[in-house]
C-alpha cells in the first residue's frame, strides 16, 4: 500500500468561463449509496433486498447550454437544501461528456423527479487546470464534508490519473490536485471513475473511502481510504471486486451501497448489466450477487454508473444508458407497492 499526501495548491478557479456573479450559496446531502429500508411491498426484490427500479425519463432538459461532444456519463445526484442557504435547487445533478475536451456540469431540479436545467456557466471544472491542461476531465464524484462545509469534487483527467477539487458553494471548484495515478497502484494502466463515501474501515483511520476503476489484466474495482477525504489517501494494491465470477472481462462505475447493516457495491459490466456484490463493512468479503439492472429498450443495450437518492421516502437511481460515447443520463424509480 502507498501513501500520497497533498501536494501544492493553485486556488484559482477550475473554469476559463468563470462563474457567474451573485451565486447563491448551496448545500448538499451526505447520500452514500443508498439506505437500509425495505423494498417496496408487492414489488419483486433484487439482490441484497434492492427495489426493482423503472425508467422515469431522461435526466436533463433540452437543449443544454454546454453540449460538445453529445454524450454524457457518470451522473451524481446531491440534495444540496439541508447543507447551506439559498441554493438554486433543492436538488444538483454532476454529470460530463467523456470525448475531448469533456468538461465538469451541473444541472438542477426541486425534485428528483426531473427534468433538470443545466447550468449556463457549464463547464463548471473544464480540461485547462491551474497547472496543467489535459485531453479532458470526466467522471464527477461530489462529496459533502461536513467538517469542512465544503463540497469536494473528485473526477479524471487524464484517464491514469484522479483529482479532487473543492468548492463552499457546488459550483466554483479550486485547489485542484491529484490524488490517485496508476503509479501508487502496481499494474494498472488507468485509474478513474471514482466515487468516494464516509465509511470508516477498522484499523485504518480513515473517514472516507474510494472505489474506482483500475486496469489491470481488464477493468477491476480498487479502493482507497483518506482520513480526511482530501489527503492522506492510500491505496490497496489488490482489486476489491473482480469481473471474472460475474462472467464478464471488465467492470467499472463502482458505487457504495450501505444496505441489511452491510456494504455492497453496485457496478456495471461490458455485457451492458448493473451487478452488485457484498464486499463487507471491513471490505473483506467478495461475494457476487448477481444482475441489479438490465437495459431496456431505450437504454440501447447497455446500464451504467449508478447514484442512488431518496426523496419522500420513494428510491431513485441515475443511470448512464447508451453505449459508450453515446451515452445520456437517466432516471429511474422504485417500483411503489
Amino acid at each position: 500500500m502507498l501513501t500520497i499526501h497533498q501536494s501544492g495548491r493553485d486556488s484559482r478557479p477550475l473554469t476559463r468561463r468563470g462563474v457567474l456573479s451573485g451565486a447563491a450559496t448551496l448545500g448538499a446531502a451526505t447520500t452514500a449509496g443508498l439506505v437500509a429500508r425495505p423494498a417496496p411491498a408487492g414489488a419483486a426484490a433484487q439482490p441484497a433486498g434492492l427495489p426493482v427500479f423503472r425508467y422515469v425519463r431522461d435526466a436533463l432538459a433540452l437543449p443544454l447550454h454546454y453540449n460538445r461532444t453529445g454524450e454524457f456519463i457518470f451522473p451524481c445526484i446531491r440534495g444540496v437544501y439541508d447543507k447551506l442557504s439559498n441554493p438554486r435547487s433543492r436538488y444538483y445533478l454532476y454529470y460530463a461528456p467523456h470525448e475531448n475536451p469533456g468538461g465538469i456540469c451541473v444541472a438542477f431540479s426541486d425534485t428528483l423527479e426531473g427534468p433538470f436545467r443545466d447550468y449556463s456557466g457549464n463547464p463548471i471544472i473544464d480540461n485547462h487546470l491551474p497547472t496543467t491542461t489535459v485531453s479532458h476531465v470526466s467522471s464527477p464524484h461530489v462529496t459533502w464534508d461536513g467538517s469542512t462545509r465544503q463540497f469536494f469534487c473528485y473526477f479524471h483527467g487524464e484517464n491514469f490519473t484522479t483529482r479532487v477539487a473543492r468548492s463552499t458553494d457546488g459550483i466554483a471548484f479550486t485547489d485542484e490536485t491529484p490524488i490517485l495515478s496508476t503509479h501508487l497502484v502496481s499494474g494498472t494502466s488507468e485509474t478513474s471513475y471514482a466515487r468516494v463515501f464516509e465509511h470508516s474501515l477498522p484499523g485504518r483511520g480513515n473517514k472516507y473511502v474510494m472505489v474506482f476503476m483500475g486496469v489491470k489484466n481488464g477493468r477491476r474495482i480498487f479502493y482507497g481510504w483518506s482520513p480526511n477525504g482530501w489527503d492522506g489517501w492510500q491505496f490497496s494494491q489488490e482489486p476489491l471486486v473482480n469481473p471474472e465470477p460475474d462472467g464478464v472481462t471488465d467492470i467499472s462505475g463502482p458505487t457504495l451501497v450501505k444496505r441489511n447493516g452491510t456494504t455492497y457495491v453496485a457496478y456495471h459490466g461490458n455485457d451492458g448489466n448493473m451487478r452488485i456484490t457484498e464486499v463487507g463493512n471491513a471490505f473483506d468479503k467478495e461475494v457476487h450477487l448477481g444482475v441489479l439492472h438490465s437495459p431496456i429498450a431505450s437504454d440501447n443495450g447497455r446500464v451504467a454508473a449508478p447514484s442512488f437518492g431518496t426523496q419522500d421516502g420513494i428510491e431513485y437511481m441515475f443511470y448512464e444508458a447508451g453505449p459508450r460515447l453515446q451515452a445520456r443520463i437517466c432516471i429511474a424509480r422504485a417500483v411503489p407497492a
